[in-house]
């Protein structure tokens, strides 16, 4: 699956490895923030449920580029 395809859910948001292992998941407060730093409606990601992952990509953000690598590893894991 290509970026342009690959679909990062609040699910993956929610259970995404922290970077220093201490915990799981991004918290709304955060995914807002990070909206909001980056131009991304975040009313609109929560009515989808989730946001495409070029989307993403494109704000070069580390949390967003580890949110969107969880994302990949979850989808290889379930096809």
């Amino acid at each position: 699956m290509d970026d342009e395809s690959l679909f990062v859910t609040l699910d993956h948001m929610h259970s995404v490895p922290a970077f220093n292992g201490s915990g799981r998941g991004y918290c709304h407060k955060g995914g807002r923030a990070l909206a909001a730093r980056y131009g991304l409606d975040w009313s609109q990601i929560v009515r989808d449920g989730g946001i495409n992952a070029q989307q993403l990509i494109d704000t070069g953000d580390a949390l967003a580029l580890h949110l969107v690598e969880h994302a990949r590893r979850e989808v290889a894991c379930g096809q």
